[in-house]
Parts: C-alpha cells; sequence; structure tokens
C-alpha cells in the first residue's frame, strides 16, 4: 500500500512539474517578447501587430502587382500629415509655424516641414537642358508632323512670352519653347497646393489651409512611435488652440489609425477578458460554492491561453489585435472542459476516485476536443492572415486546456467533496426531465421540421454584403480628418493603379508611355483629371530617338536656316550660334532612369518606379536568374464608374495590371463566402460521420441534430433582421459546428456513465454554455466589425444549441 501511495505521489511531482516547466516557458517567452528590443536582438519585432492592412490576404495573383500595393503602403505609413486652416490666412500661416515649431521640439519625429527650404526652381530646367532635342510634347509632336509647325511662328511665340508661368527653359537655350512646354507638362505638382511664403497653401472659397508633413522615426505599427506622436500632436493641438482659437488643425497617417485601433482593441481586450473572467467564476461560484474549484478551472483555462500565445507569436513571429481580442474571448471554451471534470467530482461525493472520474470524463472530452479542433481547423483555410492567427491561436489554447484538464487536474483533485449542490442538481434534473419530454422520440422531428418550417422564409430574405470595409472600420473621426485633408489639398486615395513590368527598364518605359496615350483619351465617357508615371519624367530610348529623328527631318534639317531664323527674330550671332551648335555637336545620348533618380528633386516621385522585382518565388528566380522591371501609373481623378474601363484598359497592353485592392479583397470575399458554404456542409457530414462512427447512425444523427437547427436558425435570424451575410458569418457558423455539437456530446455522454446524476450532467451543460456564451457574446461589444459578426452569429449558435441539446440524449432500448 505505501508502495502504491509513494508511486502515486512521484507521479502528482512529476506531472505537476512537468507543467510548471510549460507554464514558465511560455510566460517566459511572452515576457521576453512583449519585453521589447532591451532583452534581445531576436526581440526587437513588435510582438502586437497593429497594420491593419495585415489583415488583409494577398488578393493579386501577380506577386509584383504585391510587391507595388506593399512599396506604396511603405512609402505612405512613414507620413503624418497635418492640415492648418483658418479663414485668416496670416492666422493659418502663422499656427502652422508653431505647429511644425511643436512637432520638431517633441523629439516624435525624424523630420517636420512646415516651411520649404529655399529651391531653385532653374535646376530642373537645367537638368533636362542637355536633353531638349529629344523632349517634345504630344502637340508639339503632332505639329512638327503634320508640318504646320514652323520655326518663326515658334520663335515669335516664344518671343511675346519669354515669362512663361511655372517651369521654363531660357529663351536662348530654348527659343522655339519646345523644352519649355514639355516641362510644363511634368506632374510635378497634381494638387491644389501652391508656394506662399515658403509654404504649402490652399485656398477653398474663404478658407486658406497650410500643409505641415512629418517623417516618423521607424514604423508606424511600432506602440512606442505611435505613443510618442499622439503625445506630441496632443500638447501641440493644445498650444495651437489657445494662441490661434479660430484655427482648425486636421490630421492623418497611418500612424494615427494604428494607434486608434490598437487602443480600440486593448480596450475590447480589457473589458472581454475582464467581464468574462469576472462572469465566468461568479457563474463557477453560485454552482460549485468552492474556491478552489474556480482557481483549479482558471488554471488550466490560464495554461491554455498561456500556451496559445507563446506558440502563436513563435509561428507568426507577431500577434495581430485580432487574434489577442478572440483570445480574450476564448476564456469561456477553455473552461469548458474543466467543469465537466468538476460536475464529475461534485456528483461522485464520498465515492470520488481521481482515476475513475477521469476515465468517465474523458470520452466526451475527447469528442468535444475532436469536434472543435475541425471546426478551427476549417477557419484555418480562409486566406486571412489574421483568421489564421486566430485558428492557430484557438487550436492551441484549448488542446492545452484539455491535456491541463486531463493531467494536471486528476492529481489536484484527489480528496472528494466536502459538500455538493444536491437541491441544484435536483432541480436541474426536474428541469430536463420536462424539457426533454418535449423533445422526445418522434418529437424531436416534429421540433426539428417546424424550426426549419419558421427558419425558411428568413432564408428567402438574406442577403449578403462582400465590402472590405466590413473588415476593417477606421476610426470615423480619422476618416473624416482624412477627407477634409484631401479635399483641400485636391488628391484621392491614391488606392488604385496600374503596374507595369517588362524585361527591360526600357520596355517598362515603353509600355508606360502607351498606357498614357489610352488614359489621356475619354474613359467610360470622360477624361481623368490626369495621371502620374516616371516615363512622363524620363521618356523611353525610343520615344527621345524619335522625336530627336522628328526634328532633323523637319525644322532642324537645315542648321543654316536655323541660325538665320533666330537671328532674324533679333537674338545674337553668339547666342544663335550656340543653339545650332548644340543641336549639331551636342551629345545624343539619351536621359535614363539612372540619372533621373541621383536628382535630389525626383524623391518625391520615385515611389513610381519599383526596380528590378522578382518574378514568381525567390527560389525560382534565383536558378533561372529572371528578374523583371517595373513602374507604377498612378490614375488621377477616376470615378467609381470608371473603374470596369481602367481595369479592362490593363488587357490592352502587354504587361499591364490594374490593381484595385479594395475592390480585390471585395471578390475575394464573395468567392470564400460561396466556398465557406460548401466547407460547412463538408464539415457536418465529417462531424456526423465521427458522431455517427461513436453512437450509431441512429445516436449520431440526434447528437448533431441540434447544432444543424442552431445553424439554421442563425442564417434565418440575419434574414429576418435584414442584416447582410458575410464571409465571417459564414466562418462563424464553423465554430457553431464545433463548439455547439458539444453540448449534445457532454449530454449523452453524461447519460450513458454508470450512475450517472443527470441533473449534474445538465448542470454542467449549462454551465458550459453559460460561460461560453458570455465570453463569445462580449464579441459582439467589440469595436471590430469582423468580432462582432462573429460573437453575433456564436451567440446565437450556440443558444440554440444547448436548448436542442437533449434531442441527442439515448432513447429508451438505443445502443450507444
Amino acid at each position: 500500500m505505501q508502495v502504491v501511495q509513494r508511486g502515486q505521489t512521484h507521479q502528482r511531482v512529476r506531472v505537476l512539474l512537468l507543467w510548471a516547466v510549460i507554464a514558465c516557458i511560455a510566460i517566459g517567452y511572452c515576457a521576453w517578447r512583449f519585453a521589447g528590443p532591451a532583452w534581445g536582438s531576436l526581440a526587437s519585432k513588435p510582438p502586437l501587430q497593429t497594420n491593419l492592412l495585415a489583415l488583409l490576404p494577398k488578393t493579386e495573383a501577380d506577386p509584383v502587382a504585391e510587391h507595388a500595393l506593399d512599396a506604396l503602403a511603405a512609402t505612405m505609413g512613414e507620413r503624418a500629415v497635418y492640415l492648418v486652416t483658418s479663414d485668416d490666412a496670416a492666422h493659418a500661416k502663422a499656427a502652422a509655424r508653431q505647429l511644425g515649431q511643436a512637432l520638431a521640439a517633441s523629439g516624435a519625429f525624424r523630420h517636420v516641414l512646415a516651411e520649404i527650404p529655399p529651391f531653385d526652381v532653374t535646376q530642373v530646367a537645367r537638368f533636362y537642358l542637355p536633353y531638349r532635342f529629344s523632349l517634345l510634347t504630344p502637340a508639339d509632336r503632332a505639329a512638327l508632323a503634320s508640318g504646320s509647325a514652323t520655326l518663326p511662328a515658334l520663335l515669335a511665340e516664344r518671343l511675346f512670352d519669354p515669362l512663361r508661368a511655372g517651369l521654363a527653359a531660357p529663351l536662348a537655350d530654348d527659343p522655339f519653347g519646345w523644352l519649355s512646354r514639355w516641362l510644363g507638362a511634368l506632374p510635378l505638382s497634381a494638387t491644389n497646393l501652391s508656394i506662399e511664403d515658403g509654404m504649402l497653401v490652399a485656398h477653398r472659397g474663404t478658407a486658406t489651409s497650410v500643409l505641415v508633413t512629418a517623417t516618423l522615426p521607424g514604423s508606424a505599427y511600432e506602440t512606442s512611435v505611435q505613443h510618442a506622436v499622439r503625445e506630441a500632436t496632443a500638447s501641440a493641438l493644445h498650444a495651437s488652440g489657445q494662441a490661434f482659437p479660430d484655427v482648425r488643425i486636421a490630421r492623418t497617417g497611418a500612424v494615427f489609425y494604428a494607434d486608434a485601433a490598437r487602443r480600440a482593441s486593448e480596450d475590447d481586450v480589457h473589458r472581454i477578458g475582464l467581464w468574462s473572467t469576472c462572469g465566468i467564476a461568479l457563474l463557477m461560484f453560485w454552482i460549485f460554492r468552492s474556491p478552489r474549484l474556480i482557481g483549479l478551472g482558471f488554471v488550466s483555462t490560464a495554461i491554455g491561453i498561456g500556451c496559445a500565445l507563446a506558440v502563436t507569436m513563435a509561428v507568426f513571429g507577431q500577434l495581430h489585435l485580432l487574434t489577442l481580442v478572440f483570445g480574450a474571448s476564448l476564456i469561456g471554451e477553455a473552461v469548458d472542459y474543466s467543469i465537466q471534470y468538476f460536475v464529475v467530482y461534485l456528483s461522485a461525493g464520498r465515492e470520488w476516485d481521481a482515476r475513475r472520474g477521469l476515465r468517465e470524463v474523458r470520452p466526451a472530452l475527447l469528442v468535444a476536443l475532436a469536434t472543435s479542433l475541425l471546426g478551427y481547423a476549417i477557419l484555418a483555410w480562409a486566406p486571412f492572415p489574421a483568421l489564421k492567427q486566430i485558428a492557430c491561436f484557438a487550436m492551441v489554447g484549448i488542446a492545452a486546456a484539455f491535456f491541463a484538464v486531463t493531467s494536471l487536474l486528476p492529481v489536484l483533485l484527489t480528496r472528494s467533496a466536502r459538500r455538493a449542490p444536491t437541491h441544484l442538481f435536483h432541480g436541474a434534473a426536474r428541469l430536463l426531465s420536462v424539457w426533454r419530454a418535449g423533445l422526445d422520440g418522434r418529437r424531436a422531428w416534429f421540433v426539428a421540421v417546424l424550426v426549419l418550417a419558421v427558419a425558411l422564409p428568413g432564408w428567402m430574405r438574406a442577403t449578403s454584403d462582400d465590402d472590405i470595409h466590413l473588415l476593417v472600420q477606421r476610426d470615423a473621426a480619422l476618416v473624416a480628418q482624412e477627407r477634409a485633408v484631401r479635399e483641400a489639398i485636391g488628391v484621392d486615395d491614391g488606392a488604385r493603379m496600374f503596374v507595369v513590368k517588362g524585361a527591360t527598364p526600357e520596355a517598362v518605359l515603353e509600355r508606360c508611355e502607351a498606357l498614357g496615350e489610352r488614359l489621356d483619351a475619354p474613359i467610360g465617357g470622360r477624361r481623368l483629371s490626369g495621371w502620374q508615371s516616371v516615363s512622363q519624367f524620363v521618356p523611353s530610348a525610343r520615344r527621345q530617338q524619335a522625336d530627336r529623328t522628328l526634328l532633323a527631318s523637319t525644322v532642324l534639317h537645315a542648321p543654316d536656316a536655323v541660325r538665320a531664323t533666330l537671328m532674324a527674330g533679333g537674338l545674337r550671332e553668339d547666342v544663335a550660334d550656340r543653339y545650332v551648335d548644340a543641336w549639331t555637336h551636342g551629345h545624343a545620348a539619351p536621359l535614363t532612369l539612372d540619372a533621373w533618380l541621383a536628382v535630389p528633386w525626383s524623391q518625391p516621385y520615385r515611389h513610381l518606379w519599383l526596380g528590378s522585382v522578382q518574378e514568381g518565388s525567390a527560389s525560382h528566380a534565383a536558378a533561372q536568374g529572371a528578374s523583371e522591371y517595373a513602374a507604377i501609373v498612378m490614375p488621377l481623378g477616376a470615378s467609381a464608374d470608371q473603374l470596369p474601363a481602367l481595369a479592362a484598359l490593363a488587357h490592352t497592353v502587354p504587361g499591364v495590371v490594374f490593381v484595385d485592392k479594395a475592390a480585390s479583397v471585395s471578390r475575394l470575399f464573395g468567392a470564400y463566402r460561396f466556398d465557406s458554404a460548401l466547407w460547412l456542409a463538408a464539415a457536418l457530414v465529417l462531424v456526423g460521420a465521427l458522431l455517427i462512427a461513436r453512437y450509431r447512425v441512429r445516436g449520431g444523427i440526434r447528437v448533431v441534430l441540434p447544432v444543424v437547427l442552431a445553424v439554421a436558425v442563425a442564417l434565418a435570424a440575419f434574414g429576418y433582421a435584414g442584416v447582410p451575410l458575410t464571409l465571417f458569418n459564414w466562418l462563424a457558423l464553423m465554430l457553431v459546428l464545433g463548439v455547439g455539437v458539444n453540448y449534445a456530446v457532454f449530454l449523452r455522454e453524461g447519460c450513458v456513465r454508470e450512475g450517472a446524476d443527470l441533473g449534474a450532467v445538465w448542470t454542467g451543460v449549462a454551465l458550459s454554455a453559460a460561460t461560453t456564451l458570455l465570453s463569445f457574446g462580449l464579441l459582439a461589444m467589440s469595436a471590430m466589425p469582423v468580432l462582432k459578426s462573429f460573437g453575433a452569429t456564436l451567440a446565437l449558435g450556440i443558444a440554440v444549441s444547448v436548448l436542442l441539446a437533449p434531442i441527442g440524449m439515448p432513447q429508451k432500448g438505443e445502443r450507444r
């Protein structure tokens, strides 16, 4: 006897030591990751992902298009933009200067630009001057080709307009105006901004707006950067409000959206985690009246959550806000396993044996674990990174909680319970008896038919919505400020673009030019306000050579005649000689991209050139030595009704892809929403097969029937309420299937246990459902639309599942 007790003691110590080591590893790893760079280089990557775009899948079939989206997002994400507006222009400019000084002094930014440093615009003309005979506008090209352009007329026009507004080459260097007109067509400014008093200013009605930009010192999605920018902005806005009460300041930038999303999600985590924990603790105390059982239940749950956090961060590198909020709601599901064990423990009374109790409850827990893992595994097939994280988090969490319950609790609950809530169990047994009578035998099929008949009109009224904004709902105040900034500046959101690829930079430039010619024509019934492309700054070598050849074959074919025309127009002889000498003896080498990229003033437009990109996988590209070059062409002022025409336009030029991220994601939503219905049907078949293998055909069908009806009711409810169904409702139904079937399983397994107290079994099932409803139901209060859809669907589905769970109880004469 002593040997047996000694062996049990050793086993208990080994189990406790094993779980202590696992818990320490999980807690230590999480603490190390959240501690940040101070703990080591491997922890330098922020563990919390606040980038809303990280939610979105890779929708573009072309990896170069995805690269273009990432590059553009990175370029725009490193800036914070402020717009200072007042009806008093002097106040607006003074407030902008004060704002810029305050932001710069805060140390939260790498660089703040309120006043533009002195810039000699003539350097642009000087850069292009050596290539003047290879740069023609389409209008000049057409006039030369038709013969309508004559040198005397061109010279006269230039002489009578020597101070052309905007960029222009000196008269002596460009007497016929070809280079000046080409410079005037450069898309250097596609906005309403102009330079006044060294500041970027826009006028709309009586209002004057001044632009102030700031460059972040790091990623907009780093918590430390967000905190510093938020504090600096709040302090600067407060000081500006006191000094200039009439001034309005709007701000926009990825850092503000990321900060708002992070804080909203942290509030969700705190609210859901705290409320669900307190609610579950109160429910368990009301039922079990034992602080010890509550503590043990939360120990196994905490182990599951801790392991889920550590494994998810190890696998994915970062934890998305969506996963963190969902993880807070997983408490209610993870605690279900310990609740079922406690019910067996309390109902056994003085005859409690830990090993026998584990043998009695383990079959139900195994079936419940298998169905839950199946639901989350199907969720992992969704193409959304955050949903894959949620699936990983949930699967690890409930699996760890299961193993903690089945190995840790038996060694901690060796003594029998001092008291059991027998009165509560008796009341639950009477309630179950009454409720079961209405669902027993053939009445179950009548109830099923009635539920389906009531649900049918709701199905007929069901609609769908695949809008991307259902996934990412940005802060309304920030959206309004961003809209004000864009309207004042006169720019669109830049979310749509063409990606142009080619085997060489020359091929890319030629295709950009071909695309640009099509963009100049009416599209969808009207013209665009413009477009931006690197080919506007650097024409292709073929285009430059063609322009030079055109001049040589038309107006500049006789240098002596050119000299005579210039002198007849009043230019000095040395000026005429220098111009003719530049034409006849100047170098004919074309302007190159490298030369343009090297000049400082090209920096605001360098994002239009992506450079060398790998086509396909990196390993394949390296093996084949294959690489391509790519550039971005941005259509400006495109309306929604022009988007189909723009997408069709991409097919008319080789190597061109039209990228509209919002439309791409919405299309993917729709495709996967349709597919998810097939996934749900397949999952029902798999779960049904699993249950039939366990309970035979009749029993398996009755066990799965409650969750099938729960899915039907949830779908009908959205139809009756007029709420469109989204992909995330269907994915939540996967979890309704995986979690909701557990209640019928727990109830049926409890019924077939020898000497089982049905009142205790039903109490455990009801308590499990209540804790899950409490945690998942709180998701409906989340600030994230995705989690709201999840929460509402899960809460409704789980409620119906537990109400109809007695349908799965064994019938008279039925074998298990």
